[in-house]
């Protein structure tokens, strides 16, 4: 039987592991998410082999993927980059890990390269299984739906997108970022400090300006954080993907992150 689901999206955390598809020719939901329990006591690498084989991909014929890996992330501006530079800026950043392979993803409409680590022997996972083969970061879908919708009204936005127990913070100024940064986080009090600190950093209006915040990692409590936000802030706002996504098929799939749903709906 011919396989209809010609690419699969691989999903890569610190400590989760998913796969998701298409099959165009199903009317009630074309898209699959499957969530995969990730070991604790052996590498990425080997969770992924694993799954890879329990996933029966070879038998389905499915040789192409895109992975989004979620990864701490370097921007620099298009201008300046410069691909034999991109491993020592990156290090002055980020602690350099050993078996790291450096990539980066040029980001046309923010005038941004995006530069990030992987595991060399999840790389080598990939590259055995998939000979059609795409790496990006998990953030770039979400950048560039957020990116769009800043030219919505004349307030100044700041966005915010919590998973997988981290809190990426972002801003854009016309065709850049203003702002971007990832902090560790899985408590209200200190998603609160962080988002309050980039304000205050950002100097914007308590009164005018806006907040909105995304996903479905909001923390221990959502209400607390947005009660809580909303007593220094004017314009708090929590993204609801199926109203911000038009009710797509991705939003009714339960546990699916946002930056997949960004990318099934908005594409990359």
């Amino acid at each position: 039987m011919e396989n209809r689901k010609e690419r699969i999206v691989i999903r890569i955390g610190r400590h989760h592991l998913s796969f998701s598809s298409i099959d165009p020719m199903s009317t009630e939901q074309p898209i699959t998410y499957e969530p995969y329990v990730v070991k604790s006591g052996i590498s990425m690498a080997a969770n992924l082999r694993e799954a890879l084989k329990g996933a029966g991909l070879s038998q389905m014929g499915i040789r192409k993927a895109l992975v989004m890996v979620d990864a701490p992330v370097l921007l620099i501006p298009v201008e300046i980059f410069e691909e034999g530079k991109m491993a020592t800026m990156y290090s002055q950043s980020f602690p350099p890990k050993e078996q790291e392979l450096m990539l980066y993803n040029v980001l046309p409409d923010l005038n941004a390269v995006a530069v990030f680590a992987i595991n060399k022997d999840l790389k080598t996972v990939l590259d055995d299984n998939f000979p059609d083969l795409k790496i990006t970061v998990a953030m770039s879908p979400v950048w560039r739906h957020f990116h769009h919708r800043s030219f919505t009204g004349t307030r100044n936005k700041l966005y915010g997108y919590l998973h997988d127990q981290k809190l990426d913070v972002f801003a854009f100024q016309q065709n850049r970022f203003k702002f971007c940064n990832q902090f560790d986080t899985n408590r209200t009090q200190d998603t609160t400090y962080f988002l309050m600190y980039v304000w205050k950093q950002l100097m914007l209006s308590a009164e005018q300006d806006e907040l909105h915040l995304a996903g479905e990692g909001l923390v221990d409590d959502k209400n607390e954080l947005v009660t809580g936000l909303r007593r220094y802030l004017q314009n708090v706002y929590v993204v609801n993907p199926s109203a911000d996504f038009n009710r797509a098929p991705a939003t009714k799939l339960k546990g699916m992150p946002f930056d997949l749903m960004a990318l099934f709906t908005k594409g990359r």
